[in-house]
């Protein structure tokens, strides 16, 4: 049983809606990444998701662009990424990484390549924004082989025809992005994630996820009452960003996380 798996099941059967974070590898600093990783895994969280650096990330709002920026001005590299990853597995073998980015990076380190340093490095999903369904069918391949799943976005704008050929390519959680626009928006309608999240359940058995615009313990708790898991990321970002004394970042991104988990727990 995969990582992704197991952690679903356990968060289900205990009546807990998985909690999801983000952070971007190399930002601020190199050195932060790691750490911070261990810190929002002790302040609750249930999954990690590293943000891949990237040029020119358009689904990003300023926080998250702004954070690649800082990451590639640190010289982040994918491989850079997977050695941080690596250096997570080193005290943490349980909690999933799912590693967030953009194809170029991967077509630029070959997708077998990639797939198999992943592996090795502890990978246990990818999500690749500006990657269809339609063309990911070698790269999913290279990655089923070596147990790692490659997530799909589903948006409000998603046709139910595409929705459907989406669905049936899901593996690990389907990424829901619950408001027309970028990382960071402020327009989320808990009402409107519930009737989406709905249909894409009444399709798959694999769970829905829901990020975008979730930023506090209110937001996560209206979304989570309707999807297995939130994903709450620029709000991170932000507090990543914000402290340059790595003793005052760890503390207040705990104690943001944990905020957010008690929130979220209240809810269900």
């Amino acid at each position: 049983m995969s990582r992704l798996h197991r952690t679903f099941a356990d968060r289900k059967a205990a009546g807990r809606t998985a909690l999801t974070t983000f952070i971007t590898a190399g930002d601020p600093t190199t050195a932060a990444t790691v750490p911070a990783l261990h810190q929002l895994v002790a302040s609750g969280a249930d999954i990690l998701e590293l943000g891949i650096p990237f040029s020119d990330p358009e689904a990003e709002g300023p926080a998250i662009q702004a954070s690649s920026e800082r990451g590639l001005a640190n010289g982040i590299t994918l491989a850079a990424c997977l050695a941080m990853v690596r250096e997570f597995r080193a005290r943490d073998d349980e909690t999933p990484v799912v590693l967030m980015g953009y194809l170029n990076s991967v077509l630029a380190m070959g997708e077998a390549a990639f797939a198999a340093a992943a592996a090795a490095a502890g990978v246990d999903g990818l999500i690749m924004v500006n990657l269809p369904p339609e063309e990911s069918h070698s790269l999913k391949s290279e990655l089923t082989a070596n147990g790692i799943d490659l997530i799909f976005l589903i948006a409000p704008t998603t046709t139910p025809e595409r929705t459907r050929l989406i669905v049936a390519e899901a593996a690990g959680f389907i990424y829901y992005v619950s408001l027309k626009g970028i990382t960071g928006a402020d327009n989320l309608n808990a009402g409107e994630v519930a009737e989406k999240v709905a249909g894409i359940r009444s399709l798959t058995d694999v769970p829905v996820q829901v990020g975008f615009g979730i930023k506090d313990g209110s937001s996560a708790r209206a979304v989570g009452e309707h999807a297995d898991g939130v994903v709450i990321g620029s709000a991170l970002v932000r507090t990543m960003s914000e402290h340059t004394d790595d003793a005052e970042r760890l503390l207040r991104l705990g104690e943001q996380l944990q905020s957010i988990r008690q929130a979220l727990d209240s809810g269900r």
